[in-house]
């Protein structure tokens, strides 16, 4: 894939680099590569739900303090503008929260914190609700955060979306995620059968059968209980292109300019690069990803769809994790140099 000649406008629509930059980070190192070579950028910070989602649609204007996962009470940020309440679950609830899997107690674990968030939400007046789910610690089905929504009548006259970048059913949400959460195969047992009586609860007090819904399993079952309560489950990188406006950037653009920090097949399934990808071979754009690190078997099986370049081969992996925004910078300087100029 070749960019085509000469490009004068980029639009940069990475996500995060877990661990390293925020999606604004590195879109400001694109633009900044983009800026000094004289070429036009706009940065389009991007997520595909889980965390990032908070930052990509504007950043936090408000904590909150509430439940965390294990009981504590932790300060959440969340952000609401014009009416519009953005919430990351993983905030109030989430495994990064209290240490990962090894510190977690996977039968305790509540996403009562979330629920306080939306709680908080609904009393600021907020129209629109939406809610990412991913970086849970919790296998609950959602029953916390029901449990602490004290208006749920009041929630039924908001717009609800919930932003996930799964489908798995509600009912798999222990075999498949609580392992990860520091789950024992006994606890993934019990689990089970709490998700199963969530389930009928669900169907006997709102009349919804939450394991027909894709993603309800999404954060331990709180996509499910979420959808109960009215809410509109969606992919997380289509709601936020639809927030930024991603399409219309793209009007115009000469090239797209995407990136994560570890590329594999997984990057193309519902996940930022792949969504950008889409998007832009919809509209006949070339895409070049600067990612962390790369599959390589990946990158040659995708090679005619996109340009990728990874830090870790074009300086060493002490040096992309040491000085991750100037690796970025170099490097796509380096490719519209060669490629776009």
């Amino acid at each position: 894939m070749a960019a085509r000649r000469p490009v004068r406008r980029v639009v940069a629509a990475p996500d995060k680099f877990k661990g390293t930059l925020s999606a604004r980070d590195v879109a400001q190192a694109i633009g900044h590569a983009c800026w000094e070579l004289g070429i036009d950028c706009t940065e389009v910070p991007m997520a595909d739900g889980g965390d990032g989602l908070l930052e990509a649609l504007g950043g936090a204007n408000r904590t909150s303090t509430v439940t965390g996962p294990l009981g504590d009470t932790v300060s959440a940020e969340w952000r609401l503008a014009r009416g519009t309440a953005v919430i990351e679950m993983a905030r109030a609830s989430g495994l990064a929260l209290i240490g990962g899997p090894d510190n977690n107690r996977p039968l305790d674990a509540t996403t009562t914190g979330t629920g306080e968030l939306i709680d908080h939400a609904l009393d600021a007046g907020a129209r629109r609700i939406i809610v990412g789910l991913g970086g849970s610690a919790t296998t609950d089905g959602g029953f916390g955060a029901i449990r602490a929504i004290t208006a749920i009548a009041r929630l039924k006259q908001v717009e609800l979306l919930v932003a996930c970048d799964v489908t798995t059913p509600f009912l798999d949400a222990s075999t498949i995620f609580a392992p990860q959460k520091g789950a024992s195969p006994a606890q993934v047992e019990l689990l089970s059968r709490r998700l199963d009586r969530m389930a009928q609860l669900f169907d006997e007090e709102y009349g919804v059968d939450v394991t027909a819904v894709p993603g309800g399993g999404a954060a331990g079952g709180l996509g499910g209980a979420l959808a109960a309560l009215g809410g509109t489950l969606l992919p997380g990188f289509e709601l936020v292109a639809d927030e930024v406006d991603l399409y219309d950037h793209l009007d115009g653009a000469d090239l797209v300019i995407t990136g994560e920090g570890a590329l594999d097949e997984t990057s193309f399934a519902g996940k930022v690069v792949g969504g950008v990808l889409s998007i832009a071979n919809d509209d006949g754009i070339p895409v070049l990803a600067v990612v962390g690190d790369a599959d390589p078997r990946t990158v040659d099986r995708r090679h005619d769809e996109l340009d990728v370049v990874s830090l870790v081969e074009s300086f060493g992996s002490e040096t992309a994790l040491a000085e991750p925004k100037r690796c970025i910078e170099e490097s796509v300087a380096a490719w519209l140099t060669a490629h776009a100029m």
